[in-house]
């Protein structure tokens, strides 16, 4: 199944970034650290570097994701042009203030009452932009929520007498190409619910972290080695969750949105569902 999710407000706030963008300095990009690659808005890419500005990737939910294949994101995103990569959770105020002195370093040019520094956050939907938004103005400016595209329009703030930042709608861009990027998506709950399939996508995501973290589900859903396939996964966590519909029959489906929330919340264990080497794997062949 190909999954596209491109919400009308997003054509109308894809031209108001790219006026934005004329006027700021550098751009910060906020993605889901245990998909960095999926995460990546080559429309937002595709923006910043017609004006060839400087770009922080900040690899947010770091807390969900796994460590190591963090540390080979952060590295693989280094070596990238212009760009700067750091790794935070925005449940810590103390990581999320990491992100200015990140910025003066890729734009030292800036960052005075004169010439004030000029940050525009960008990011697909739910990666938790507006947390880090509201965490370094200290004020609660901007909506947040666990759905995807809560904020609208963009939002200039003043940090400071050096600094301003402005904030953007999450964006999606107009189709994903990659079959694999819009499970991935799906999976860690970017994109509106009614563009998936949930059973479709839970199966997906048992997939994969049968493959890379069979211990993590062994010990969550209770379950022995050879582990179940497809949707036999399904009907054993309905059991042992006592997910039933009328008639006896496994509730199939509230087990498929129960894999999915325990994945979303960190309940399985810290899980990267990509590496920079499995990205270059599942590139669709041009």
């Amino acid at each position: 199944m190909s999954i596209q999710w491109f919400p009308g407000h997003m054509t109308a706030a894809k031209k108001k970034l790219e006026e934005a963008l004329q006027i700021n300095d550098l751009v910060i990009e906020v993605l889901d650290a245990r998909i960095p690659g999926a995460s990546t808005n080559p429309m937002i890419e595709s923006i910043r570097n017609q004006r060839q500005r400087p770009h922080l990737k900040v690899l947010n939910k770091a807390d969900l994701a796994d460590d190591t294949t963090t540390q080979e994101w952060i590295k693989f995103f280094n070596q990238q042009p212009k760009t700067l990569c750091i790794a935070i959770s925005a449940k810590q105020s103390a990581e999320v203030k990491r992100i200015i002195p990140a910025c003066v370093k890729i734009a030292p040019h800036r960052g005075t009452p004169i010439k004030p520094l000029r940050m525009l956050i960008m990011g697909v939907p739910n990666v938790g932009k507006s947390t880090i938004v509201n965490t370094l103005k200290n004020k609660k400016i901007a909506k947040t929520g666990n759905e995807p595209a809560i904020t609208k329009s963009l939002q200039r703030i003043e940090l400071n007498n050096q600094m301003i930042l402005t904030d953007s709608p999450g964006m999606m861009w107009p189709k994903i190409d990659n079959e694999t990027d819009g499970l991935l998506l799906a999976a860690s709950h970017t994109i509106g619910i009614n563009a998936y399939d949930e059973i479709e996508t839970a199966l997906f995501l048992y997939d994969i972290i049968k493959e890379t973290y069979p211990a993590l589900l062994m010990e969550k859903y209770k379950l022995e080695t050879p582990l179940p396939r497809d949707e036999f996964f399904l009907a054993a966590v309905a059991k042992q969750r006592g997910f039933k519909i009328k008639g006896g029959e496994f509730d199939i489906h509230k087990a498929a949105v129960t894999i999915l929330s325990d994945y979303r919340q960190g309940l399985l264990g810290k899980i990267s569902l990509e590496s920079p080497a499995t990205r270059l794997k599942s590139r669709p062949k041009k």
